[in-house]
C-alpha cells in the first residue's frame, strides 16, 4: 500500500494542484506567470493554460523528489520508475514550453505502450519473460501460466494506453485530468485479480 502511494505521489499532486488552480484562476494565472513564464516560448502564460502548467510543473518536481529520495536512501529504483521519470520530465517540459497540454495528455499512453512493447519484445524476441525473471524465485508455475500472465500484462498496458488516448483527444481538459487520476486505481484492481490466478502456485511456508 505504501509503495502504491509512493508511486502515485506525482499523480496525486498533479490532480490536487490542478483542481485548486482551476478553482482560483486569477491566483493560478499570477503564480504561473511568476514562476513559469520564463520557461515558455512566449515568456507569458495564458489564463486558460495556467492550471495545467502549474500542475505539470508540480508533477515534474514530485518525480524529481521521488528519484532523489531513493538515490539518497540508496534504494533500488525500478526500471519502470526511471522510464516514468524520463517521460514525465520530457513531456512535462514540452507542455510548459509550448503551452500545449497535448504533450502531457498523451504522456501516460506512451508510458503504457512502452511497457507493453518491452514485455512483448522480451517475450517474443529475447525469449525472456520479465515477470518470471522478477517473480520466479517466489512462485513456481508452468511455462504456459507464465506466458498467460505476461500476455495479460501486455493487454492491460495496451488497453489502458488506448483508453487514455481516447479520453485525452476527445474530452475537455478537466475531464481528462479526473480520468487520469482515477484510472490509476485500475492497477491495484488488476493486481488483485491476478493474485487469485497466482494463489494456487504460491507455496505455503513450511
Amino acid at each position: 500500500m505504501m509503495k502504491l502511494l509512493f508511486d502515485l505521489f506525482p499523480v496525486l499532486l498533479f490532480f490536487l494542484s490542478y483542481n485548486q488552480a482551476e478553482k482560483y484562476p486569477t491566483v493560478s494565472h499570477q503564480l504561473a506567470n511568476q514562476f513559469l513564464a520564463g520557461l515558455t516560448s512566449g515568456n507569458a502564460v495564458s489564463l486558460q493554460m495556467a492550471p495545467i502548467l502549474l500542475a505539470t510543473a508540480i508533477a515534474v518536481i514530485a518525480s524529481v523528489m521521488q528519484i532523489t529520495y531513493l538515490l539518497l536512501r540508496k534504494r533500488k529504483i525500478d526500471l519502470m520508475l526511471w522510464i516514468s521519470f524520463f517521460i514525465v520530465s520530457v513531456f512535462g517540459g514540452l507542455t510548459i514550453y509550448f503551452q500545449n497540454d497535448t504533450f502531457v495528455r498523451i504522456k501516460i499512453t506512451i508510458i503504457y505502450w512502452m511497457f507493453a512493447i518491452g514485455f512483448a519484445f522480451g517475450f517474443y524476441v529475447l525469449k525472456k519473460n520479465f515477470l518470471k525473471v522478477s517473480m520466479g524465485g517466489e512462485i513456481s508455475m508452468p511455462e504456459e501460466a507464465w506466458s498467460r500472465l505476461n500476455l495479460a500484462w501486455i493487454a492491460y498496458f495496451v488497453i489502458m494506453g488506448a483508453a487514455n488516448l481516447y479520453v485525452a483527444l476527445n474530452f475537455a481538459q478537466s475531464t481528462w485530468v479526473s480520468y487520469k487520476f482515477y484510472s490509476f486505481f485500475a492497477l491495484p484492481v488488476f493486481v488483485i485479480g491476478q493474485t487469485f490466478f497466482l494463489m494456487k502456485y504460491i507455496e505455503e511456508p513450511k
